[in-house]
């Protein structure tokens, strides 16, 4: 449940911070008519917060938006869900390398598809047990995408977990569908590893996931207007979401959440992108991870948990499982940068981090010592013109601004 305490960030004078005109500039740039509704930004170093600044509007009737704005932060929920399952491998109640099938026996006879059409396929049992560490690596083998696995791909959209009331029924409809690839062989990056886990979670601590999420992560780190629903008298603060029409016209998003802000993203506690936030908040669980798992006292991993948390995991599968983009691996739950000279990404050896759909975004970089997070509100939609992405040139500018 949120708060109705807003973040200390935002309630900090702005002499607190020292000014950083080019990323204010950068910034007030992205923002407009033409550019994103607005977006919300904070840096720290050291664990001290050494950037701060909120910049454009909350919504379309041109209302200014605050730092204490929420956010639907979408896949950025997953790093949250990875640090459960973690947390519940520390306790000995999960083991990374535990079949899926001894806390969901439905996933016990897998198969997967060798060939024919979504009518009549060619199935095979799998040759590999699926794991716990292939749902926080991506590497289930399910069928997310991509023109060279639509047999299988069609098979699981027939199965519409996504319109499950709740994890058991998502996990449920999941295991009726044939795997498009063996388990740790083949990266897919997709929302439908982290909901399994999140049900996982959920037999594994015998807690329902939005309980587990709470008392365990979000309260102990005093993340106060994070949840799967904002209340009533918080929902003005929720940014609107935007996208853009055929002509690139900023439009209100076609969802839900949308149109009434606030409410719950799905049916079900998603696990894979289910959460609102603030940029506060999700500072305090990345300083958390950047602090090697403990803030202000609270320790929530061992210190070498978050370390393999965040060191690429798919070079360590036999054989290794080809990285998603040159110069990156990706962690448990998160993309790790192996090699700057080869990413795009600026930063270095090690950083870790990942973004949400409506573009939201953060970083850890444990060289520099420095934590990134950047909230917008801005869905994109096929078929209409993208607004380019703000994460690259603000992580470049800050490292121009902050570093060394």
């Amino acid at each position: 449940m949120l708060s109705l305490v807003a973040s200390s960030v935002a309630a900090m004078p702005p002499s607190a911070v020292p000014p950083h005109a080019p990323l204010d500039t950068f910034l007030a740039q992205a923002v407009g008519d033409d550019g994103y509704l607005g977006a919300v930004a904070l840096v720290s170093r050291q664990d001290q917060v050494i950037y701060h600044g909120a910049f454009g509007h909350a919504d379309p009737q041109g209302t200014s938006l605050h730092e204490d704005a929420i956010f639907r932060i979408y896949s950025m929920t997953k790093p949250v869900t990875s640090v459960a399952a973690l947390m519940l491998v520390e306790e000995g109640r999960l083991g990374l390398d535990d079949p899926v099938a001894k806390y969901l026996p439905v996933f016990a006879q897998l198969k997967r598809v060798t060939g024919g059409d979504a009518d009549a396929p060619q199935l095979a049992p799998v040759a590999r047990t699926l794991t716990v560490r292939h749902l926080l690596t991506h590497t289930a083998g399910f069928a997310t995408g991509g023109d060279d696995i639509r047999v299988a791909s069609a098979l699981l959209q027939r199965q519409a977990p996504e319109e499950a009331a709740d994890l058991a029924g998502y996990a449920d409809r999941v295991a009726r569908a044939p795997l498009a690839d063996e388990p740790g062989t083949r990266f897919r990056y997709d929302g439908v590893n982290t909901e399994v886990l999140a049900r996982v979670i959920e037999v594994a601590s015998g807690q329902p996931f939005d309980r587990f999420l709470q008392a365990r992560i979000l309260s102990p780190l005093g993340m106060r207007d994070t949840g799967f629903e904002v209340p009533a008298g918080q929902r003005a603060r929720v940014m609107a979401l935007t996208s853009r029409d055929a002509e690139g016209h900023r439009v209100l998003a076609d969802t839900p959440s949308a149109r009434t802000p606030g409410v719950p993203l799905r049916a079900y506690t998603s696990g894979a992108g289910g959460l609102y936030s603030t940029a506060a908040d999700y500072l305090r669980f990345a300083r958390m991870l950047a602090n090697g798992g403990e803030l202000d006292g609270v320790r929530l991993l061992k210190r070498e948990t978050v370390a393999m948390m965040m060191s690429d995991q798919l070079a360590a599968f036999d054989p290794a499982v080809p990285a998603p983009e040159p110069g990156e691996g990706f962690g448990l739950g998160g993309y790790v940068i192996t090699d700057p000279a080869k990413t795009t990404r600026p930063g270095s050896p090690g950083q870790f981090g990942w973004s949400g759909a409506a573009s939201t975004y953060f970083t850890i970089d444990p060289v520099r010592h420095l934590v990134i997070v950047l909230m917008s509100q801005h869905l994109p939609v096929e078929g209409a013109p993208a607004l380019p992405k703000l994460a690259g040139p603000f992580y470049r500018q800050v490292y121009a601004d902050v570093s060394p």
